[in-house]
């Protein structure tokens, strides 16, 4: 069964351009639940008691993702959340972000996997503690998994790159990542941004490098 999710942060904003854009792929208005909520706020209803209602096979679809999850941490549960549930997701203007195209999938499976890491590494500082890591010398710095976590998520940052409705914006935002991140990828992948890019929003990130480059 096909769900819709939908969001505005405050009541001066417009909900029907979601709504009308969810049932136009074909959800049944009585499956769309909504909130007009910030996106940092736990308390959503409508979120609630759509997760309530999700069973296996089912479909959850949004507008952005954004729409439906407070920050990248929360994004990442979500994806946990849908996987071990056996329920797709798809966001319609992100078309990296559907689980039933095998990019999709391959995305879906790194946002899960980052999920479970990150709870190993919080569980490692918990049990080792700080105090024993300044004892042997550490002071500072990146914390201990980072490097792992770079690499874990490369080439889902590379796909979702090459998608030509998606913008380094989109990938820090979905990531957690900064931009300068995002280019030792490209780099460490051997990834030809500049020529393989296609929307505004990379070209002008082109044109950014380019003329620094020449500085």
């Amino acid at each position: 069964m096909k769900f819709g999710y939908a969001r505005v942060s405050t009541p001066a904003q417009n909900l029907q351009m979601q709504i009308d854009a969810l049932e136009a792929f074909g959800v049944a208005p009585k499956n769309i639940l909504t909130d007009v909520a910030s996106g940092a706020k736990e308390d959503r209803k409508g979120l609630e008691t759509l997760l309530m209602k999700l069973r296996e096979g089912d479909l959850v679809i949004v507008w952005k993702s954004c729409r439906l999850a407070r920050n990248v941490k929360h994004m990442l549960s979500m994806m946990e959340f849908f996987e071990s549930n056996n329920i797709e997701f798809k966001s319609l203007q992100e078309p990296f972000l559907d689980t039933k195209s095998p990019h999709g999938r391959f995305i879906f499976n790194v946002f899960t996997s980052l999920n479970q890491m990150d709870r190993e590494i919080n569980r490692e500082r918990v049990m080792t503690g700080l105090q024993s890591a300044r004892k042997r010398g550490i002071k500072g710095g990146r914390p201990k998994g980072r490097t792992e976590r770079i690499k874990k998520i490369s080439k889902a940052v590379v796909l979702m790159h090459k998608d030509e409705n998606s913008s380094i914006r989109e990938i820090r935002q979905t990531f957690g990542i900064s931009q300068g991140t995002i280019y030792q990828i490209f780099e460490d992948e051997k990834y030809d941004y500049r020529k393989k890019h296609k929307n505004i929003g990379n070209q002008n990130a082109k044109r950014k490098i380019e003329i620094k480059t020449k500085q």
